[in-house]
């Protein structure tokens, strides 16, 4: 049952256009394109922040850099990360949202999260581990507004809960200057996603 629950959310969610014109408003001009990977079985959630340009043209989540730093983090290899009995993906924003001006993604819409989040995850009540990936996530999850207090509290919330910094690469910055992520969380985090993946 839960299967089919599921499936049918994603062809409404595929459908979705609410943001078709704030879509077609911005410098791409481009259609919405839904990105979500749910599972019944999965016992790890991915809550990032919305899709790249990148991910909005493979219709793959995280199939840029930034991916395979999240997947480095977790010590899972492509074969695991996208596999969907194992790990589910459910960003914010399931929509590439566009750049701004300055050619940097546009955050995402908040309707999407307001419109698809609660009942989504639902129907996912097997997730043990959810990791939340940028400030986006956390502020919907945790109502938190400094990503840097909210990871470096991440006890507080372990371990059904992990906030994250962003993988991208415009962090690297932030992690040389956070060392105490890469030596205290990413390890612990290695060590329940393997526990996870048993």
């Amino acid at each position: 049952m839960t299967d089919d629950a599921i499936a049918r959310l994603e062809a409404r969610i595929a459908a979705c256009e609410l943001c078709a014109p704030r879509f077609a408003a911005t410098a791409t001009a481009h259609a919405p394109r839904p990105v979500t990977r749910m599972s019944a079985t999965a016992r790890i959630l991915i809550a990032g922040q919305a899709p790249g340009a990148r991910v909005h043209a493979s219709g793959l989540p995280f199939d840029d850099r930034s991916g395979d730093r999240l997947r480095d983090w977790m010590g899972v290899d492509r074969a695991a990360f996208y596999d969907r009995a194992r790990i589910a993906i459910l960003p914010m924003a399931f929509c590439f949202p566009g750049y701004d001006a300055r050619g940097a993604d546009l955050p995402p819409p908040p309707i999407c999260a307001r419109t698809w989040r609660r009942e989504a995850l639902a129907l996912m009540p097997q997730i043990e581990l959810t990791l939340l990936v940028g400030g986006h996530a956390q502020a919907w999850a945790l109502g938190a507004r400094n990503v840097t207090r909210t990871v470096a509290e991440w006890r507080r919330h372990a371990p059904a809960v992990l906030p994250l910094p962003h993988p991208s690469w415009r962090n690297t910055a932030w992690l040389r200057a956070n060392p105490w992520f890469e030596a205290e969380v990413v390890p612990w985090l290695r060590a329940r996603v393997a526990q996870l993946l048993r």
